[in-house]
């Protein structure tokens, strides 16, 4: 038996709940994994996993290994890790995923300085604004906007976006600038993000001094970055968005600012991995990259 593929594969089992995906992700038959997991059952002299027709569980001795299997293998992996990096530059394949804005507006178009950088990696990257397991699909990172949510991950802040208030002039023109929240709510339409899972708009947030003013009664909606940033091109509404992704429509004349004397609280991008991964060298690579990369959207603080 190869007892640290068979921990590999245990560990696997337990994070995804799949023999299936476990095969898929180490690319062994789903047999040679089963095996493995029998074997190591076997060599241990205890019962790891609770096999039903419908589902795999480890048991309570099964959970007790996989903290001290998951602890060593990391342990493991980073003295590799170490010795490896002296000798290599970072190499092999990440798989990465990102919300539409950020990965089309801000990630990829940096991507050719981090291929510059680690020209034996390879990447993918998953363009989504939906949450989504990141074990059980095969992704090594994701980059999410707001609260930390998944506190079983490692997350690292990359940047605060702000917002800005903008239309197309076209629509301005037909209908007017507002001059207030409260004018816009009354006599504009309102193009907002809605989030996947609950199809709940997000409100426009509009703040100054100590007054807050929300707008959730959105004319169109969206649940992608890159569809918001369309509606408002095409002059369906007034919406908010990162100044980052539409300052070039702004500079160009194709959208306008409203509502400047306005603000709404940056959206904080954080990328987060799980913690078993952070001595990965190509990983490690990826997000010490990408913190460097966009450090210039983060508040100074003394």
């Amino acid at each position: 038996m190869n007892q640290l593929l068979a921990m590999r594969a245990f560990i696997r089992v337990v994070e995804t709940g799949s023999f299936s995906r476990t095969a898929d992700q180490l690319t062994l038959p789903r047999s040679t994994v089963s095996k493995l997991i029998t074997d190591l059952e076997k060599h241990l002299g205890i019962k790891l996993m609770q096999r039903t027709t419908r589902a795999v569980a480890p048991t309570s001795d099964g959970l007790e290994y996989y903290d001290h299997a998951m602890r060593w293998i990391a342990d493991m992996d980073a003295v590799e890790s170490a010795v490896r990096t002296k000798k290599l530059k970072p190499s092999g394949h990440l798989r990465i995923d990102a919300p539409a804005s950020f990965a089309n507006g801000l990630l990829i178009p940096e991507l050719a300085d981090f291929h510059g950088k680690y020209p034996d990696i390879t990447i993918a990257v998953g363009i989504s604004d939906r949450p989504l397991n990141i074990v059980e699909e095969g992704v090594d990172c994701v980059i999410r906007a707001g609260k930390l949510g998944d506190m079983a991950m490692i997350g690292r802040k990359i940047a605060e976006l702000q917002y800005v208030t903008c239309a197309a002039p076209g629509y301005l023109a037909r209908k007017g600038i507002p001059s207030s929240p409260d004018d816009l709510k009354a006599n504009h339409a309102a193009a907002c993000y809605f989030f996947p899972s609950t199809g709940k708009p997000e409100s426009l947030i509009f703040e100054r001094a100590a007054e807050r003013i929300e707008i959730g009664n959105c004319v169109f909606s969206t649940n992608e970055g890159e569809g918001l940033k369309e509606m408002l091109l095409a002059g369906l509404g007034i919406g908010q968005h990162f100044r980052r992704i539409v300052q070039p429509y702004i500079d160009t004349g194709e959208l306008a600012s409203v509502l400047d004397n306005w603000t709404r609280p940056a959206m904080p991008f954080h990328v987060l991995y799980p913690p078993n991964r952070h001595q990965n060298a190509r990983l490690k690579a990826f997000v010490d990259w990408v913190i460097e990369k966009f450090e210039g959207d983060l508040p100074i603080t003394e």
